[in-house]
């Protein structure tokens, strides 16, 4: 047996400690998932109150807590809030892991994918506005039916974006000593005093999942821009 493919059993087969990427794989596509709905859903709903108080001058109080929202958000390390949410809001409580990243990851998100659409319904012609006026629709069913079935298919590559950048910051979730990906990596460096296969491991899985996003990011928007030629 030659010496790297002793490395290679000791590092991953030995006591199989291949688990350790594998759970924490799952751990991470849990965190993402539901963290990218979180996001998706209360990003819309920003985007929703901000885009309104910018056309119509309603929703002021709702759209200065949005603002100071993503403010903070945005001007602090996603890091940061996962530890603060942990330490500080849930010290008291004996609570799951998962769901924290859940939540911290989720309400990061949110921020961007918020400015994300609230730029692609600015982004439509007020005429659309105007046209909606002119069939008898009020402004919720003008929104709902005119502008963002329109501003969603301009953002929607922005937004699987978006959810390639969440992936790929789940990353740091292990500061709070939740086994995901990352961390199972850095637990079989601890084991084996080796570390570079099992970081060279867990940056190939992550670069494999994203080079699988990307591609269906790039076959979404060559879908879209079909869709608009035909």
């Amino acid at each position: 047996m030659s010496a790297f493919t002793q490395k290679l059993y000791d590092t991953f087969i030995e006591g199989e400690r291949w688990k350790y990427l594998t759970n924490g794989l799952k751990t991470t596509l849990l965190i993402t998932f539901f963290a990218v709905i979180i996001g998706m859903v209360l990003g819309f709903l920003i985007a929703m109150v901000r885009a309104t108080h910018d056309k119509t001058g309603k929703l002021k109080f709702l759209n200065v807590l949005a603002r100071i929202y993503l403010t903070v958000i945005r001007g602090t390390p996603v890091m940061v809030q996962l530890l603060i949410i942990y330490y500080v809001i849930f010290a008291s409580v004996n609570i799951d892991k998962v769901f924290v990243g859940i939540l911290a990851f989720g309400l990061n998100s949110a921020a961007y994918v918020a400015e994300i659409v609230r730029s692609g319904i600015m982004s439509i012609d007020n005429g659309q506005f105007e046209a909606g006026t002119s069939l008898g629709l009020n402004y919720r069913r003008t929104m709902i039916y005119i502008i963002l079935p329109q501003a969603f298919k301009n953002v929607l590559p922005a937004l699987a974006n978006e959810a390639i950048v969440l992936l790929k910051e789940t990353s740091v979730a292990g500061y709070i000593a939740l086994e995901d990906l990352t961390k199972g990596g850095d637990i079989i460096r601890s084991l084996t005093y080796e570390a570079f296969l099992p970081l060279i491991a867990v940056a190939l899985i992550y670069l494999i999942m994203v080079m699988i996003l990307t591609r269906l990011v790039a076959l979404l928007e060559r879908r879209l821009a079909k869709s608009d030629r035909g």
